[in-house]
């Protein structure tokens, strides 16, 4: 048996549902990277990098083009937010990456790049039906992942928001295609998310505080 075989072979059943080794290993190594980019590891980039390659063998056995295309992106997306955190971003004392909310007009930028990047992807997925089954969710998906790890190697808190935008449909895709796990783990995710978040809420005030007046 191949590896790509072995990875999309069944793990074993939950819940009557069938559980992929690709499946559940890419998104454990996912949340291994989340929780990296809550602690504003460089490590999360490389890590994220070993998911992305995990998660396309997953969707491509289910046939979701989009979620093959999302983890292409994160892939090549990596590779860049790696090097931005190595050597292009500024970092704060401890060593890790200064984190801050992003202005009206990057705000503007993120939200006008999603929205026609969503209808343009859409739209050649109803063109071809063959490159998708839901192409407008696939769409979403596909382009909401893109924003999200965009604006997380800028180092903008709101990198957070887009994921749980990205997960509100993310996750009833994946149970619907039989990729349980993704959808199980994206509860954790959640939480990692929220709290996640706040750190980076609480990270961006710290400079602003310790110069206020006592």
């Amino acid at each position: 048996m191949s590896g790509i075989s072995w990875l999309n072979s069944e793990a074993f059943t939950a819940f009557g549902q069938h559980i992929k080794w690709s499946d559940m290993i890419g998104n454990i190594v996912g949340l291994i990277a989340l929780a990296l980019g809550w602690r504003r590891s460089v490590w999360t980039w490389p890590v994220q990098l070993v998911a992305g390659a995990i998660l396309v063998a997953a969707y491509a056995s289910a046939q979701l083009t989009g979620g093959v295309g999302k983890q292409f992106l994160v892939i090549a997306v990596a590779v860049w937010g790696w090097h931005q955190w190595t050597r292009g971003r500024r970092h704060a004392q401890d060593g890790s990456v200064a984190v801050r909310f992003a202005t009206w007009r990057e705000r503007g930028v993120l939200a006008a790049g999603a929205i026609a990047g969503t209808l343009a992807v859409g739209g050649l997925f109803t063109l071809y039906p063959s490159l998708s089954w839901s192409p407008w969710a696939d769409a979403y998906i596909f382009v909401g992942t893109l924003v999200a790890m965009i604006a997380q190697a800028r180092g903008l808190i709101e990198f957070w928001f887009a994921w749980l935008l990205v997960d509100l449909v993310g996750v009833p895709l994946a149970f619907s295609s039989g990729l349980a796990f993704s959808g199980l783990v994206y509860v954790v995710y959640f939480a990692f998310v929220l709290w996640g978040m706040r750190d980076w809420w609480l990270r961006s005030r710290t400079p602003a505080l310790e110069g206020a007046p006592a």
